[in-house]
């Protein structure tokens, strides 16, 4: 895997806010834990009592890219009346780095409290993708499973599982990955009852996907502080070289001088960090390369064997060792015929 490369505008942009909302779709043990995980809110009232309202449907992402924390894949819907009056022109969604951490935030906090328009009318759900997994599924044996793949089929999960819950989808839209068109031609098979568009850029040109890309990226703005809540609760107390820099491991982007400075000082020279590194990355694989910083070399010696035998050494016998194997196989299955038998 490639790691993708930023530039110092993104890195800014993607460096966690202070104090972002915790969203009901963080859940700490499962972060903590390095699984990955669904979160769907409750269908909103204003689609659940009338369930032949046409919605339009938005599909974005966060974290691609970093070496560090979760991706999280995001879709939000609403009913197709409202897509443009309601997010655009009311609340303002726009492509989420655009937005400032506090705007997000602030989106995020309205589209999860009772009674507010966005909490009745809207419907959310997101895909956390945990750094392991996303490593496990890159590293496997068998065949690699792609960061395209694993993303394509977390939106397709995320919509099939709307559908079930009853929610009239008439139009998605989605921020492309790959090829729009063979990711379009694809969802179009399998939803083919509704209008698709997969393009680039979609965060800026869709309403509802900014709203999506505003969900994706409060919830891994918020993964990322769980994640490192465990690094500085064990920071050290005493004068020591504390491993945490002031300044956290930034945006995680392998790019960025913070994300990796703070991998150099917090690898373990045998297990080399926790669920939250994504150790498929090429960044986490060069570290831990020995010539590449003080790590342990672990040697797996095979015991030697002298009386070891190959199976070709059971067929090739000759001499006197042949004539005893040709003895001890004639008893197993009969004595040997001769001619005088004839």
């Amino acid at each position: 895997m490639d790691d993708v490369m930023e530039d110092s505008q993104d890195i800014a942009l993607e460096t966690p806010a202070e104090d972002v909302f915790m969203a009901p779709s963080i859940d700490k043990s499962r972060i903590l834990a390095g699984q990955s995980y669904s979160h769907f809110s409750p269908v909103p009232k204003y689609v659940a009592d009338d369930t032949s309202t046409e919605c339009v449907l938005g599909v974005d992402e966060a974290g691609r890219g970093p070496v560090l924390g979760p991706m999280v894949y995001a879709l939000l819907y609403l009913p197709l009346s409202m897509h443009r009056s309601l997010l655009a022109e009311t609340h303002h969604f726009d492509d989420s780095k655009v937005l400032t951490p506090t705007v997000r935030s602030t989106l995020m906090q309205t589209l999860c409290t009772p009674a507010s328009d966005l909490y009745e009318t809207c419907g959310w759900a997101t895909r956390v993708m945990s750094a392991r997994d996303i490593s496990a599924g890159q590293l496997r044996a068998g065949g690699n499973y792609n960061l395209n793949a694993q993303a394509m089929d977390a939106t397709i999960d995320l919509i099939k599982e709307v559908f079930t819950q009853g929610v009239n989808i008439k139009e998605i839209y989605i921020d492309t990955i790959g090829s729009p068109a063979v990711y379009q031609k694809k969802l179009e098979r399998i939803f083919p009852t509704v209008r698709i568009v997969v393009a680039k850029k979609a965060d800026s040109l869709y309403p509802c996907v900014s709203a999506a890309s505003v969900c994706a990226k409060v919830t891994r703005d918020a993964a990322l502080d769980v994640c490192y809540d465990p690094y500085v609760a064990n920071a050290p107390t005493d004068n020591s070289e504390p491993t945490t820099a002031p300044e956290g491991w930034g945006s995680g982007y392998p790019s960025d001088v913070r994300c990796s400075t703070w991998l150099k000082r917090n690898m373990d020279p045998v297990f080399g960090w926790g669920s939250e590194c994504r150790f498929s990355w090429s960044t986490a694989k060069e570290l831990l390369e020995p010539n590449k910083v003080a790590g342990l070399k672990v040697d797996w010696p095979a015991e030697e064997d002298d009386d070891a035998m190959k199976v070709t050494d059971f067929f090739l016998a000759t001499g006197a060792s042949a004539e005893r194997d040709e003895g001890e196989l004639a008893t197993w299955f009969g004595r040997r015929v001769t001619e005088e038998v004839f």
